[in-house]
Protein backbone atom coordinates (compact mmCIF):
# COMPACT_ATOMS: atom_id res chain seq x y z
CA UNK A 1 0.00 0.00 0.00
CA UNK A 2 2.74 2.59 0.73
CA UNK A 3 4.09 2.08 -2.80
CA UNK A 4 0.70 2.94 -4.29
CA UNK A 5 0.44 6.09 -2.14
CA UNK A 6 3.79 7.31 -3.43
CA UNK A 7 2.70 6.72 -7.00
CA UNK A 8 -0.61 8.54 -6.45
CA UNK A 9 1.06 11.55 -4.81
CA UNK A 10 3.44 12.23 -7.72
CA UNK A 11 1.89 12.88 -11.12
CA UNK A 12 4.04 12.32 -14.21
CA UNK A 13 2.98 15.69 -15.73
CA UNK A 14 4.02 17.76 -12.71
CA UNK A 15 7.69 18.08 -12.06
CA UNK A 16 8.64 17.07 -8.55
CA UNK A 17 11.77 16.87 -6.55
CA UNK A 18 14.48 14.46 -7.63
CA UNK A 19 13.95 12.27 -4.58
CA UNK A 20 10.24 11.86 -5.39
CA UNK A 21 11.06 10.87 -8.97
CA UNK A 22 13.63 8.32 -7.74
CA UNK A 23 11.14 6.91 -5.26
CA UNK A 24 8.59 6.65 -8.03
CA UNK A 25 11.00 4.80 -10.31
CA UNK A 26 12.04 2.46 -7.51
CA UNK A 27 8.42 1.78 -6.61
CA UNK A 28 7.51 1.08 -10.24
CA UNK A 29 10.41 -1.36 -10.53
CA UNK A 30 9.31 -3.13 -7.35
CA UNK A 31 5.76 -3.40 -8.67
CA UNK A 32 7.03 -4.81 -11.97
CA UNK A 33 9.24 -7.32 -10.17
CA UNK A 34 6.40 -8.38 -7.90
CA UNK A 35 3.89 -8.69 -10.74
CA UNK A 36 6.16 -10.55 -13.18
CA UNK A 37 8.05 -12.67 -10.69
CA UNK A 38 5.40 -15.39 -10.11
CA UNK A 39 4.72 -15.77 -13.84
CA UNK A 40 8.40 -16.13 -14.60
CA UNK A 41 8.77 -18.67 -11.81
CA UNK A 42 5.84 -20.62 -13.19
CA UNK A 43 7.33 -20.62 -16.69
CA UNK A 44 10.68 -21.83 -15.33
CA UNK A 45 8.94 -24.63 -13.48
CA UNK A 46 6.70 -25.66 -16.38
CA UNK A 47 9.38 -25.67 -19.11
CA UNK A 48 11.55 -28.44 -17.62
CA UNK A 49 8.49 -30.59 -16.95
CA UNK A 50 7.16 -30.31 -20.49
CA UNK A 51 10.56 -30.86 -22.08
CA UNK A 52 11.63 -33.85 -20.01
CA UNK A 53 8.61 -36.09 -20.29
CA UNK A 54 5.13 -36.34 -21.65
CA UNK A 55 4.24 -39.16 -19.27
CA UNK A 56 2.78 -38.45 -15.85
CA UNK A 57 5.47 -38.07 -13.24
CA UNK A 58 5.91 -40.60 -10.49
CA UNK A 59 6.97 -40.07 -6.94
CA UNK A 60 10.66 -40.05 -6.12
CA UNK A 61 10.27 -43.20 -4.02
CA UNK A 62 8.86 -45.07 -7.01
CA UNK A 63 11.70 -43.85 -9.20
CA UNK A 64 14.35 -44.79 -6.67
CA UNK A 65 13.35 -48.44 -6.36
CA UNK A 66 12.90 -48.71 -10.12
CA UNK A 67 16.33 -47.20 -10.64
CA UNK A 68 17.84 -49.59 -8.11
CA UNK A 69 16.14 -52.52 -9.82
CA UNK A 70 17.43 -51.29 -13.20
CA UNK A 71 20.98 -51.22 -11.82
CA UNK A 72 20.60 -54.77 -10.47
CA UNK A 73 19.21 -55.95 -13.83
CA UNK A 74 22.11 -54.27 -15.63
CA UNK A 75 24.61 -56.00 -13.33
CA UNK A 76 22.96 -59.38 -13.92
CA UNK A 77 23.05 -58.93 -17.68
CA UNK A 78 26.69 -57.80 -17.60
CA UNK A 79 27.89 -60.77 -15.52
CA UNK A 80 30.56 -62.79 -17.31
CA UNK A 81 30.52 -60.69 -20.47
CA UNK A 82 33.42 -58.32 -19.74
CA UNK A 83 35.99 -60.28 -21.77
CA UNK A 84 33.59 -60.72 -24.67
CA UNK A 85 32.71 -57.02 -24.64
CA UNK A 86 36.37 -55.97 -24.65
CA UNK A 87 37.11 -58.20 -27.67
CA UNK A 88 34.50 -56.36 -29.79
CA UNK A 89 35.43 -53.41 -31.97
CA UNK A 90 34.18 -49.92 -31.09
CA UNK A 91 31.07 -49.93 -33.28
CA UNK A 92 30.00 -53.37 -32.02
CA UNK A 93 30.58 -52.24 -28.43
CA UNK A 94 28.42 -49.17 -28.97
CA UNK A 95 25.57 -51.16 -30.55
CA UNK A 96 25.83 -53.84 -27.84
CA UNK A 97 25.73 -51.23 -25.08
CA UNK A 98 22.74 -49.37 -26.56
CA UNK A 99 20.79 -52.58 -27.08
CA UNK A 100 21.69 -53.63 -23.53
CA UNK A 101 20.35 -50.37 -22.08
CA UNK A 102 17.12 -50.79 -24.06
CA UNK A 103 16.84 -54.35 -22.80
CA UNK A 104 17.28 -53.23 -19.19
CA UNK A 105 14.52 -50.63 -19.47
CA UNK A 106 12.13 -53.05 -21.18
CA UNK A 107 12.78 -55.80 -18.62
CA UNK A 108 12.34 -53.30 -15.79
CA UNK A 109 9.02 -52.27 -17.30
CA UNK A 110 7.93 -55.91 -17.66
CA UNK A 111 8.80 -56.58 -14.01
CA UNK A 112 6.59 -53.67 -12.97
CA UNK A 113 3.51 -55.52 -14.15
CA UNK A 114 1.63 -57.86 -11.85
CA UNK A 115 2.00 -60.82 -14.18
CA UNK A 116 5.58 -61.31 -15.32
CA UNK A 117 5.93 -62.57 -18.89
CA UNK A 118 9.04 -64.71 -18.70
CA UNK A 119 9.00 -65.53 -22.40
CA UNK A 120 9.30 -61.84 -23.28
CA UNK A 121 12.20 -61.41 -20.85
CA UNK A 122 13.96 -64.43 -22.35
CA UNK A 123 13.37 -63.11 -25.88
CA UNK A 124 14.78 -59.69 -24.95
CA UNK A 125 17.92 -61.22 -23.42
CA UNK A 126 18.37 -63.62 -26.35
CA UNK A 127 18.04 -60.81 -28.92
CA UNK A 128 20.59 -58.75 -27.00
CA UNK A 129 23.09 -61.62 -26.69
CA UNK A 130 22.76 -62.40 -30.42
CA UNK A 131 24.69 -59.18 -31.08
CA UNK A 132 27.85 -60.93 -29.86
CA UNK A 133 29.79 -61.92 -32.99
CA UNK A 134 30.38 -65.67 -33.40
CA UNK A 135 28.38 -66.69 -30.34
CA UNK A 136 27.70 -70.39 -29.81
CA UNK A 137 23.95 -71.13 -29.79
CA UNK A 138 24.29 -73.39 -26.74
CA UNK A 139 26.17 -70.69 -24.83
CA UNK A 140 23.47 -68.23 -25.91
CA UNK A 141 20.64 -70.40 -24.56
CA UNK A 142 22.50 -71.22 -21.34
CA UNK A 143 23.35 -67.57 -20.59
CA UNK A 144 19.83 -66.48 -21.47
CA UNK A 145 18.29 -68.97 -19.05
CA UNK A 146 20.70 -68.17 -16.22
CA UNK A 147 20.20 -64.41 -16.57
CA UNK A 148 16.40 -64.75 -16.87
CA UNK A 149 16.25 -66.90 -13.71
CA UNK A 150 18.26 -64.34 -11.74
CA UNK A 151 16.08 -61.50 -12.98
CA UNK A 152 12.88 -63.33 -12.03
CA UNK A 153 14.27 -63.86 -8.52
CA UNK A 154 14.77 -60.13 -7.98
CA UNK A 155 11.16 -59.34 -8.87
CA UNK A 156 9.99 -59.96 -5.29
CA UNK A 157 12.84 -57.96 -3.76
CA UNK A 158 11.79 -54.69 -5.40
Amino acid sequence: MPVEKIIESVHPETPGSASQVEQLKGAEQKIEKISTHPAEKLREIIKPITKTSSKPTRSSAANSWQEKRAVVIDNILAEGLNDIFLKMNASEQKAFKLKGEETVTKINELLSHTKVKVNKIIALIRDWLKLIPGINKFFLEQETKIKADKIIKIKNKF
